[in-house]
């Protein structure tokens, strides 16, 4: 699993709006090393357009860049792109294979994610094999969804948190501002896009970033104990 730790955040890279609208990856790395010095702990690579080849070539410079910190990449949906760039992991989509068969072709102490959007999908992965962390919402309105994309709530999280043993992480219209009342149903971190794109606003990303970081673990340490 990912630790007992709370207050775990994830970037989800999407490089069109992390990246200042460009295509290329470049910025988006400066992006992920600033994010992983600014103390992230995971990030998800999430390009879905991207061919094999080029994939692999921006994970392994996602790698590479954060190197020396606690962040660890995992890549979204492509385990083969996982193993061959050195990432820490791959996180499955709700409609991928088997958990325990991905675990069976990958190394051992090899981060496996999985996405969920109902408290009945998460309770049936909370077996022995199953994944280190699930990725649960949408929890808020994101601006990343439609207007009619289902919203889950805090309740159905906290009900999610209270129902299996792994870690759960919330995303779906992060700010700082709610990262208390996150933090109160007992997941274990949240993970976000357009949290971290709103950095890119200011005239310090690398500053802005830190400050984020620094404000979600802070309510994570504050938050009350939910009973």
């Amino acid at each position: 699993m990912i630790g007992g730790d709370r207050g775990l955040i994830c970037l989800v890279t999407d490089r069109r709006r992390l990246a200042g609208g460009a295509t290329g990856g470049e910025r988006l790395v400066d992006l992920v090393g600033a994010a992983a010095r600014a103390g992230v702990d995971l990030i998800q690579v999430r390009e879905r357009d991207l061919e094999a080849r080029a994939l692999a070539d921006l994970v392994t410079r996602c790698v590479h860049a954060t190197a020396g910190t606690v962040a660890r990449v995992v890549v979204n949906d492509r385990l083969d792109v996982a193993l061959a760039a050195g990432a820490a992991g791959v996180h499955l989509r709700g409609d991928a294979p088997d958990v325990r068969r991905v675990r069976a072709m990958t190394p051992a102490g090899f981060l496996i994610g999985r996405s969920v959007h109902g408290v009945s999908e998460g309770v049936d992965l909370d077996t022995d094999g199953g994944p280190d962390y699930l990725l649960f919402g949408t929890v808020f309105p994101s601006t990343s969804k439609d207007r009619d994309h289902r919203v889950a709530g805090l309740g159905e999280l906290e009900r999610l948190v209270r129902l299996v043993r792994i870690p759960v992480l919330a995303i779906g219209g992060m700010t700082v501002g709610n990262a208390g009342a996150v933090a109160g149903t007992g997941a274990a971190g949240i993970a976000a896009i357009s949290l971290f794109a709103a950095c890119l606003d200011t005239g310090d990303h690398e500053g802005e970033l830190a400050r984020v970081v620094a404000g979600v673990r802070r309510a994570f340490d504050t938050a009350g104990t939910v009973t």
